[in-house]
């Protein structure tokens, strides 16, 4: 079964054997289309085994308990979930320009997340300071979009069912500069250094796809991207880019 074990393993493939993480770092880097190929033709099918399971399971409820029946639902999602991701990561670098409000992006962004949290009755206490005044901008409002709520999420799932999130931004000069900071589990240390290349995951059936491609859209934009992390005081995301 492809679960988060086969990940760390994959994982401990690359960190051991050099040229295997190059091979695999070159096919994601300079086979693009490729990639979305492959991915295309093997999540369209998947999606469809998919969707006849869940109708099985709504048929025939009995199902559920059948031995390995919910760990094999897991693993159909969790391969459906990995190559969503593998589709959004093989195109963050490729962006579509629009020139937009900054700060109405942030704070569409801000408003979503809270109203995520209250829709599932979430004891997470969640602010924001988005300071005004900071123009227009030029890039990507979608894939910006995705990246801001990919670390507000990372953040929910950092603090578990109580705690505090905070979301700022403001400009300094010719720079946006964004925050996102929680107050949860921190970043193993170990991997600190390493969380946004590819693959690279510390979350129970995450794919290590999420930060990397999060990396790559941000310097697209000619951003940066970094974060800091204990596990006294949680983990604060900054992200700049050049206005």
């Amino acid at each position: 079964m492809f679960s988060n074990i086969d990940i760390n393993k994959m994982n401990h493939l690359m960190e051991e054997n050099k040229e295997a993480k190059q091979i695999i770092s070159q096919l994601l880097e300079n086979h693009h289309t490729s990639v979305s190929m492959i991915a295309h033709e093997i999540r369209n099918p998947l999606t469809l085994v998919s969707s006849s399971l869940q109708v099985i399971e709504a048929q025939h409820p009995e199902v559920r308990q059948f031995h390995n029946w919910e760990q094999m639902m897991e693993d159909v999602q969790f391969m459906c979930s990995l190559l969503n991701e593998l589709s959004t990561f093989n195109n963050s670098s490729t962006l579509h320009h629009s020139v937009f409000s900054i700060e109405r992006l942030l704070k569409n962004v801000a408003v979503s997340f809270a109203i995520s949290l209250d829709a599932d009755n979430s004891d997470i206490e969640f602010t924001s300071r988005i300071v005004p005044g900071m123009g227009d901008f030029t890039g990507d409002k979608i894939k910006l979009e995705e990246v801001l709520l990919n670390l507000l999420r990372n953040a929910r799932e950092a603090v578990g069912e109580k705690g505090r999130i905070s979301l700022s931004a403001e400009r300094r000069e010719d720079m946006i500069v964004i925050q996102c900071r929680d107050n949860g589990c921190g970043i193993p240390e170990d991997l600190t250094d390493t969380i946004f290349e590819p693959f690279v995951t510390y979350k129970e059936n995450g794919t290590g796809l999420g930060l990397s491609s999060s990396k790559q859209t941000i310097e697209a934009h000619g951003g940066t991207i970094y974060a800091q992390s204990s596990p006294e005081t949680g983990t604060v995301f900054t992200v700049t880019l050049p206005v």
